[in-house]
């Protein structure tokens, strides 16, 4: 029997992470569980060869596909985006790009501003000094003025724009359209114990280097000094709940597949929009057929994945290849409504590097660029170094046909059962798409680029999950409240993208560590009335 702690984080990605350090200054006993493992950077795929081909086996974005020790499966036939994540300690942040915007303030007012899915309970000037503190900790790199955003400190000067930053950016300047250089979370000079990033190009598979601002580097190691358990390789099953209907503590397997219970006075969720759902439906009991925490029935409903395009072109001159941050400059032209585009809310572009030869040559040939035969090399030879393009990242608005539920057959190594996709793209989702593509390309041609390719939405780029466990004041129309706690079990709290009512269109990683800082910050200020 394992002893009582105060607090049982399950999950130590970006959220858990945040919430875990910010904890540890009341000294509490605090405790993590997470399904996977620590990383090792001499691991990563960048440290051999076969880097591009290990992107398609063990170091994927899909579970399904990597489906090693940590993952569980997801069945995401029922969708058009298929869902991509990370388990381990630094969760998501292990292979996401870096890539650091905020929500922006009128994403926490849509209904208002729009008339379309709901307002948020807490808007962007209260989580504005948690935003703050986690680009310290997190150490962003930016741009102190960009005209999309209320002002905010720089943490450190931004990454190089390079060629395709210059390139792009004079394109942007000629159509009148706003782009700045992108807030990331890399280092560009020494901090805090991190070197400054070498342009490795590896973002999206692990950074060998440790440029990157990954939990594992950032907040783990002060929570960790701080006294706060780390317990890999231990996969929550279900939570508990005691005769009072208070969350007495959960059930895990370790690396063994033995089973445990460790109990907790305070439980908090950090497993994002996929395993938050799937963990609080898997909680059922008597006193919550449905699943716990979901007397509202919306735990694992309003699904929200951002729908990407992409837009790419070729250009004579040589650009940056695969070198460099992915990800450089952002613009935020088409982000708020605008009633003659036909459609509601909006969009970013993040602009994007080239990709490495493996990459170049079978994206090639899907889009009929590199022909076998005679000119096949000379075509290679056309493509490689010389691409640069865009993403365009959608905002989804929340639909309740849009889902997670159980699958009846599917099961996890532990035999835990696994979530199901139920996800259709909205009329409006496509039509935003659409004016995506058409001013990407028109992005690409005024920068003088060839063979531009399109695709949207892109199939394999479900990597923002959120909405499944909303925030809200209505215990009817919400999971959680305004500081994150459960409505309906008062010891339980979740602070991962679950718990946003919309999803902007940006990516996610940053307002989801704000909003565990927030919550952490609302339950030390709340400690003696926490349960009240």
């Amino acid at each position: 029997m394992n002893e009582k702690v105060d607090v049982l984080i399950i999950g130590a990605g970006a959220s858990g992470a945040a919430m875990a350090w910010s904890l540890a200054d009341t000294r509490m006993r605090i405790l993590c569980l997470d399904q996977g493992d620590w990383q090792n950077t001499s691991d990563f795929p960048s440290n051999g060869r076969d880097w591009e081909a290990r992107l398609t086996e063990d170091f994927a974005l899909s579970p399904n596909r990597r489906r090693l020790s940590a993952d569980y499966p997801v069945n995401d036939d029922d969708s058009p985006i298929k869902i991509s994540n990370f388990n381990g300690v630094g969760g998501g942040t292990i292979l996401y790009a870096g890539h650091y915007p905020r929500l922006h303030p009128s994403d926490f007012r849509v209904r208002s501003l729009d008339g379309v899915a709901d307002d948020w309970p807490i808007d962007y000037e209260t989580l504005e000094p948690f935003f703050a503190l986690n680009d310290r900790m997190m150490g962003v790199a930016s741009l102190a003025g960009d005209p999309a955003y209320p002002e905010k400190d720089q943490v450190m000067g931004p990454i190089p724009l390079g060629r395709t930053g210059q390139v792009l950016g004079k394109a942007l300047n000629d159509l009148g359209w706003h782009w700045w250089p992108s807030d990331a979370a890399i280092a560009t000079r020494e901090y805090e114990g991190r070197a400054p990033c070498i342009n490795l190009g590896q973002c999206g598979s692990g950074c060998a280097q440790g440029a990157k601002g990954t939990t594992d580097l950032t907040y783990w190691p002060e929570a960790q000094r701080a006294r706060v358990e780390i317990r890999p390789r231990c996969r929550v099953s279900r939570i508990e709940t005691g005769p009072d209907g208070m969350a007495t503590g959960a059930h895990y397997f370790d690396a063994d597949g033995k089973e445990h219970f460790q109990p907790a006075e305070i439980v908090i969720l950090a497993c994002n929009g996929i395993g938050t759902p799937r963990l609080l439906l898997n909680s059922a009991s008597g006193r919550f057929p449905n699943g716990l925490a979901n007397s509202s029935g919306l735990v694992g409903r309003n699904l929200m994945l951002h729908p990407y395009a992409q837009i790419r072109g070729h250009f004579d001159q040589p650009m940056d290849g695969h070198r460099g941050s992915p990800i450089c400059i952002w613009s935020h032209e088409f982000y708020e409504t605008e009633a003659a585009r036909g459609f509601v809310r909006g969009y970013c572009y993040q602009f994007s590097r080239g990709m490495g030869p493996v990459r170049t040559a079978t994206t090639g040939m899907a889009d009929g660029l590199l022909p076998w035969g005679e000119d096949h090399h000379d075509a290679f030879r056309r493509l490689f170094g010389h691409s640069a393009g865009m993403l365009a990242i959608c905002e989804d608005l929340p639909e309740e046909h849009n889902r997670v539920t159980l699958d009846p057959d599917l099961k996890d190594a532990n035999g835990i059962p696994a979530p199901k996709i139920s996800y259709r793209l909205s009329e409006n989702s496509r039509l935003m798409l659409d004016h995506s593509v058409e001013r990407g390309v028109k992005i690409l041609k005024a920068a003088g680029a060839r063979d531009i390719t399109t695709r949207a939405p892109l199939p394999y780029a479900g990597w923002h999950l959120m909405g499944t466990a909303r925030m809200g004041t209505d215990p009817e129309r919400s999971v959680v409240n305004e500081w994150g706690r459960s409505h309906d079990v008062k010891n339980l709290f979740i602070v991962d993208g679950s718990v946003f009512v919309t999803s902007g269109g940006v990516n996610p990683t940053s307002t989801i560590q704000a909003v565990a800082l927030y919550v952490a910050d609302q339950i030390k200020t709340r400690l003696y009335e926490l349960f009240d």
